[in-house]
């Protein structure tokens, strides 16, 4: 655990060293890490948000090598693979999954996901892309309550696409500042942070929400 939490704090150095020593594997390595962190219920904890935002500042960069278009394109694919692998293990998996992984696939994981469903519809397919947890859990929910397939597989796509557009660019502009540079651990617990945001209100709103309120709904 220590180490995965170093990971995700100094990922831009971790991310550095590797495509510096492994050249184009970093692509496959981009892949696995998207795919299993959108496409499978019991890897919620890889990064998500700040892998794409270090992706973005190291291609800044001309002495690292990645390549900010093919890296872009390898995370946009293994984004929509990923999702669409979770759609199906819940559609045909659901019930089995969260019994077998109980410690994992947490109830109040799901239950929370399940508001983000009530409250946002099918668009929730591409909010959650931008709130972890919910991110991974979404595909999962939307399959186990059997969502229409070309439906989910719109929000799918579009939600894929806003993510890398809006948060790889982020990385590029923003990452090499000197300031970020200095800070990034802390720049990835803001994202963090900004990103769980969202979640946090709903969860503090139901918490909050008057009795009346609540039997009124």
């Amino acid at each position: 655990m220590k180490e995965a939490i170093d990971f995700i704090l100094n990922i831009q150095e971790h991310l550095m060293t590797f495509t510096q020593a492994h050249g184009p594997w970093v692509y496959g390595l981009l892949f696995l890490i998207i795919f299993c962190e959108t496409g499978l219920v019991v890897t919620p904890f890889l990064p998500g948000d700040s892998l794409l935002f270090a992706v973005g500042a190291i291609a800044a960069d001309p002495k690292s090598g990645l390549n900010v278009w093919i890296a872009a394109a390898v995370i946009l694919v293994s984004a929509i693979l990923g999702d669409t692998v979770n759609y199906w293990i819940g559609r045909k998996f659901g019930a089995w999954t969260m019994r077998t992984f109980p410690k994992i696939v947490k109830p109040e994981h799901i239950a929370k996901t399940n508001e983000f469903f009530v409250r946002y519809g099918g668009k929730t397919i591409i909010l959650a892309r931008f709130v972890p947890i919910v991110r991974t859990f979404a595909p999962f929910v939307a399959g186990s309550g059997e969502m229409n397939y070309g439906r989910f597989m719109y929000f799918n796509v579009i939600g894929a696409i806003l993510w890398v557009v809006l948060i790889l660019p982020a990385g590029w502009f923003f990452g090499n500042m000197e300031i970020v540079k200095k800070n990034f651990e802390l720049v990835v617990l803001g994202i963090i942070g900004i990103s769980v945001l969202p979640m946090v209100i709903e969860i503090l709103k139901a918490k909050f929400k008057k009795p009346d309120a609540i039997e009124a709904e």
